[in-house]
């Protein structure tokens, strides 16, 4: 890869990352309105990151169960009510009792 390629490519990197800011701000003007649309919107960014999260969670441990299983007592911790440094807590003293247990 030449320099002239290499700045085509950042040129058209650059450009991409801002019209997908820009792009909205022309198209929509004024308050959405929508229901439909505003709760859409609404979620987007809990969707986006449950997307990358979820995967890495399972992924991380030597067993897929093992993360399955944290995932589950996560979630059910935070059903419960409890606060976000216990289910974390708790979570990663799952993962190590399980994968020690593996181990065995």
């Amino acid at each position: 890869m030449n320099n002239s390629e290499l700045a085509l490519y950042l040129a058209l990197t650059a450009i991409t990352a801002n019209l997908v800011r820009i792009l909205p701000m022309w198209l929509i003007r004024g308050r959405i309105r929508n229901v439909f649309v505003r709760s859409f919107l609404y979620y987007v960014p809990y969707v986006t990151l449950a997307v990358m999260t979820f995967p890495a969670i399972v992924q991380a441990t030597q067993e897929a169960w093992v993360g399955l299983a944290t995932l589950v007592l996560g979630i059910a911790a935070a059903w419960r009510g409890w606060n976000l440094f216990a289910v974390a807590t708790l979570c990663c003293v799952t993962v190590f009792v399980l994968e020690f247990i593996c181990r065995i």
